[in-house]
């Protein structure tokens, strides 16, 4: 395993105390075997859970999204980039430092401005020649001097350029036979023939083999509006360099742009309709933060995954399908699952998967931190239902008891406080209520989702009957359910109320019917995984 890479470990959607506390303490155990494991959550807290963390100050994990990658979890080459008023020959220069392709051009806040390639700045010397000249045309004095390595000696307002380019060699006829009316014109240290040049309406003047101009040549230029440039190279070397003074501002085109939030095989996606290698990737405020190319696209990998208190893909991050699956821990039924690889599955028949990792613990030695062990013993509790679920095995009980001495607490009294916290508050809305702690099933077919809500007592539940059942109506047509259950759980009352829609809720009145009259307290019903689960399966599939 690449211990740089991140490995996430997550429990399932609509987590509840075991999930998160397990999806903890696993990535904790991880990082005692050096490996660079973060725990995850897959939404909101609940009641119960939140008071847990708070009680023993542990943070809550990060939410996950996605098991595929972003571009912004994957390395990327670095964010060169180059100016606007940036020369054609400079940038050349970045491109071949950098070993890079293609450049952005960026405003001064660094948002994009433009993108530049290779190809791009190779058409300025093999392009069209009347395309130069237009370049040309529309560059300023002070980028030509950057380009030739030169310096300005005289720069005027009211320039008149062309863009067209003379070279004046040395002859017996001087300047005679040469027409250089608003052309940029290269000649040599003369002062007589640049003056000569000036007078004859020359746009520009760029002098070599000079390192000063003469007064008179330089109130000529001043007179006939000609800027003159002094260059840094011979002739030869000023008229290659000189083709490469436009500013990048002039050729650049607009780029195919990426977000680092965006998938990468979205990315790939995309990239495919285009010719270009690499392209610039932006943060949210749309300033440039480096560079994706097919390169990178061709070797990631999706996330790296450990599952905790959960196998089943339904139950998992978005795209679970397409992560890289290491582990599963687990106290489930085993369903929907499968990998193209192998993987370490251990699942036990005990009351919590908190009680399956404290035992891994154990096995390798690996000390609990007091506030991991208080937060793997309340997942114990929650799950067991303080020990009154028929999923309790000795197991759990044994657990408890060690979990509970190393968190220096009392189960009974600890129990208490955290059962009180995770009874909802009145003002939460009843729709949240329903969703904290649900989860789906396909049973025979029939799309089922079973919610288990804890409650001081049932009355609560019953006294709220018509908003609980249209909060319940909604939700099914929400998610195209057959069945929606909702379980009212009373640990004080030891017993369960239920509420049930859609199409086959009179599966749920069937599986558990009320007796004494409605929502009558089912008495010893506490397990959705024992007890709901299994009968509701039995009345779907008879």
């Amino acid at each position: 395993m690449d211990e740089k890479e991140p490995v996430y470990v997550l429990g399932h959607v609509h987590p509840d105390t075991d999930s998160v506390a397990s999806a903890i303490a696993y990535a904790f155990f991880k990082r005692a075997q050096g490996i660079r494991a973060i725990p995850c959550r897959l939404g909101e807290l609940n009641h119960e859970t939140s008071f847990l963390l708070d009680h023993f100050h542990v943070e809550v994990p990060m939410l996950l999204k996605d098991a595929r990658k972003t571009i912004g979890e994957i390395c990327i080459d670095p964010p060169v980039s180059v100016t606007p008023d940036t020369t054609v020959f400079e940038a050349v220069g970045i491109l071949k430092d950098s070993q890079r392709n293609s450049v952005a051009v960026l405003h001064e806040d660094r948002t994009i401005a433009g993108f530049i390639s290779r190809s791009d700045l190779a058409n300025i010397g093999l392009g069209d020649t009347a395309a130069e000249i237009e370049l040309l045309k529309h560059t300023d004095v002070s980028h030509l001097a950057k380009a030739i390595n030169g310096r300005v000696i005289y720069e005027d307002p009211d320039v008149h350029v062309n863009g067209k380019v003379s070279i004046v060699a040395l002859s017996k006829t001087k300047t005679q036979n040469y027409e250089v009316k608003d052309r940029i014109v290269i000649v040599g240290d003369d002062p007589d023939s640049q003056k000569d040049l000036i007078e004859k309406g020359a746009g520009t003047l760029v002098a070599v083999w000079t390192k000063q101009i003469a007064p008179q040549v330089l109130s000529a230029a001043k007179q006939y509006h000609c800027p003159i440039v002094l260059s840094g190279h011979g002739s030869m070397n000023t008229t290659r360099y000189l083709f490469l003074a436009p500013p990048v501002k002039l050729i650049m085109k607009k780029p195919m742009v990426f977000r680092q939030d965006e998938l990468v095989e979205d990315a790939g996606t995309r990239m495919m309709k285009t010719r270009y290698r690499d392209y610039p990737v932006v943060d949210e405020g749309n300033h440039l933060v480096g560079y994706i190319s097919r390169y990178h696209i061709m070797n990631y990998r999706n996330k790296k995954l450990i599952l905790v208190d959960h196998n089943e893909f339904s139950q998992s991050v978005r795209a679970v399908e397409k992560g890289v699956i290491l582990e599963v821990i687990d106290h489930h039924r085993i369903n929907d699952f499968a990998t193209k690889q192998p993987v370490s599955f251990r699942n036990e028949i005990v009351g919590s998967t908190a009680t399956i990792i404290t035992t891994m613990f154990r096995e390798n030695q690996i000390p609990l931190p007091k506030e991991i062990a208080g937060i793997l013993l309340g997942a114990v509790l929650s799950d067991t239902l303080m020990f009154q679920s028929p999923t309790t095995t000795q197991k759990d009980r044994d657990v408890a008891n060690i979990l509970a001495a190393v968190a220096d607490v009392d189960i009974d009294d600890f129990g208490r406080q955290m059962f009180t916290a995770a009874s909802v508050s009145g003002d939460m809305p009843l729709s949240d209520q329903i969703v904290q702690d649900i989860k789906y099933y396909d049973i025979d077919s029939v799309h089922t989702m079973i919610s288990q809500v804890l409650v001081p007592k049932v009355s609560m539940a019953i006294s709220q009957q018509a908003a609980v059942q249209k909060a319940m109506d909604l939700l099914v047509k929400k998610k195209g359910l057959d069945l929606l259950v909702v379980a009212f759980t009373s640990v004080v009352e030891n017993g369960t109320v239920f509420f049930a829609a859609g199409e086959k809720a009179d599966k749920c009145r069937e599986a558990f019917p009320d007796s004494d009259g409605p929502f009558t307290l089912q008495k010893d019903v506490l397990s959705r995984k024992m007890q709901i689960l299994p009968r509701l399966t039995k009345v779907i599939e008879e």
